[in-house]
């Protein structure tokens, strides 16, 4: 599922608790959601430290 979406859900699924409470199964799904969503933004953190680039190592690579 979409960050937006599984954002868009937790966030809805929220708002619910605070207004009328959730059921066990909306408990179930909103703790089933909190995990994937922060499995992907891990995920996504990771890939983008992966991809950094140190400024000494691109100029040590320009030199060679």
């Amino acid at each position: 599922m979409h960050m937006g979406k599984l954002l868009d859900r937790i966030n809805e699924l929220s708002r619910k608790q605070n207004s009328v409470g959730l059921t066990d199964e909306e408990l179930t799904e909103r703790d089933e959601l909190r995990k994937k969503y922060l499995a992907q933004f891990r995920r996504n953190f990771k890939d983008q430290l992966d991809n950094i680039k140190w400024a000494d190592e691109e100029e040590d690579t320009t030199k060679h």
